[in-house]
């Protein structure tokens, strides 16, 4: 196939998130003979974006570097079209291919509407029908759905949603989520943790962040976490610490003199994975773990009350312990004890996805274009 009979598909990243759950598209386009892959960055994240492109061998080929220090999103969407209408008009694609729901997104979107081209939607239909709630991710995506003219819907209840807002249904397809690709793919590789953790312990992994869970909640969680590294001396419990103040000094307090507690500084995305692979239970309150530990296999303990992936709980591969003292040490104890417990959620399904995903969108594409 000659290069100018090729089609020209532009695939833009701006955050660490959106680089992730592009990466297995951006891959799996550039083995297709049709496709000419261009890749923008808009670098809305800097440094955490670039180490995500590095890991999975992806070189931008446009770089509008559009981070400044506390720029309002206002000036960046304006800063974002500005520079935008440019590269649409020197590079003319044929589709241009957006992930999520980061200003980046809608700012494309509304630039590609402008110049007549067609977009397609990566993770498109997600909504929590408030507005304000998460800002301005809902309206960036709602803005999005309305512009799209491919909607790549994770999962069935993404399509409802989509359907609700108008959508016609054949302009849906339920893909899976790409962060389940990105997931298998890095699980594959040979990568290390960077830690060193004792190879004849079980490994418990914890991550614990969000802000609800500042104050008491946060003590009760340490408290807990005390309480089972004291009777479990056989465990070993990794937890990479997030830099807040709120969670940084009270983990160092409450756990920094427990031996057979790791704590050490948050780890990139592949060691990450490592660490999630090496695991036998993982205790967070972090979203993405709760759409990628049951893909691996691992039981998830959630130390939140409610979730906005309510999939996994629904199948019992994840279990809501909010910041609750005894729920915590009760639940990971009979996960440590009970067999039988422990493999009924360590099943390895996940409802977000196969891993196939990003051959999905693709065969999409290439039906369209060949």
């Amino acid at each position: 196939m000659n290069n100018f009979i090729k089609k020209k598909i532009l695939c833009t990243v701006g955050t660490r998130p959106e680089a992730i759950k592009m990466a297995p598209v951006i891959l799996a386009l550039k083995k297709e003979p049709w496709a000419n892959v261009r890749i923008l960055a808009t670098a809305q994240h800097r440094n955490m974006l670039d180490q995500v492109n590095a890991f999975f061998g992806i070189e931008p080929d446009i770089d509008l570097d559009i981070m400044r220090p506390n720029q309002t999103l206002t000036t960046l969407t304006a800063r974002l079209l500005l520079e935008l209408d440019n590269v649409l008009q020197a590079e003319k694609p044929d589709v241009v291919l957006v992930q999520g729901d980061t200003t980046t997104v809608m700012a494309v979107s509304l630039a590609c509407f402008y110049h007549r081209i067609p977009i397609g939607h990566v993770e498109a239909g997600l909504r929590t029908w408030d507005m304000q709630n998460p800002f301005p991710e809902e309206a960036n995506r709602v803005i999005t759905g309305k512009l799209a003219r491919w909607h790549f819907a994770p999962t069935e209840g993404s399509r409802q949603n989509l359907l609700r807002e108008g959508v016609q249904d054949s302009d849906i397809l339920v893909t899976g989520n790409t962060v389940i690709d990105a997931l298998l793919m890095t699980a594959a590789k040979d990568i290390e943790v960077g830690i060193d953790i004792d190879a004849n312990k079980r490994l418990v992994l914890i991550t614990s962040h969000r802000r609800e869970n500042f104050g008491q909640p946060f003590r009760n969680i340490c408290q807990a976490l005390r309480t089972l590294a004291e009777n479990n001396s056989d465990v070993q419990f990794l937890y990479p610490v997030h830099p807040n103040p709120n969670v940084k000094d009270v983990a160092h307090e409450m756990l920094g003199s427990s031996p057979n507690i790791l704590l050490c500084d948050p780890l990139d995305y592949a060691p990450f994975v490592a660490a999630m692979k090496r695991a036998y239970l993982i205790i967070s309150d972090s979203g993405g773990v709760q759409e990628e530990a049951p893909a691996l296999g691992k039981p998830v303990l959630v130390l939140r009350d409610e979730t906005e992936r309510p999939e996994a709980v629904d199948q019992g591969v994840v279990k809501l312990v909010g910041p609750n003292y005894e729920r915590i040490v009760t639940e990971a104890q009979r996960l440590l004890d009970d067999e039988l417990a422990y493999r009924e959620m360590a099943r390895g399904i996940s409802p977000y996805g196969d891993g196939l995903a990003a051959g999905r969108i693709v065969k999409t594409l290439r039906e369209h274009f060949v």
